[in-house]
């Protein structure tokens, strides 16, 4: 396990997890980043208890959306794309047999 270092809305966070996860950490760090400002004026500058509340809700917010809302903006090429190389790996799974 590899201590990964996060700066999160203003704090540091030690973290422990494998060193192939750290780019997907990172990943996250940056997306929190992008709501830490908008949590920390909701906040209205008082403390980072209340920041971290703030980025929780905002971010809790996005997933419920994310989670609930039928994906309206997928174009139908993009999921015609998608159709066919779901096809391609199933026609790839059949042509592999049960020992795959």
């Amino acid at each position: 396990m590899a201590e990964i270092t996060l700066q999160i809305a203003g704090r540091t966070y030690s973290v422990s997890a494998r060193e192939e996860d750290e780019p997907h950490l990172r990943h996250i760090e940056a997306r929190i980043a992008r709501h830490a400002e908008t949590a920390h004026r909701a906040a209205g500058g008082l403390g980072s208890e209340r920041t971290l509340l703030y980025l929780v809700l905002i971010l809790a917010d996005a997933l419920d959306e994310a989670e609930t809302r039928p994906v309206q903006d997928a174009s139908p090429l993009l999921l015609e794309r998608i159709a066919d190389r779901l096809e391609a790996v199933a026609l790839a799974l059949e042509e592999a047999g049960p020992n795959a």
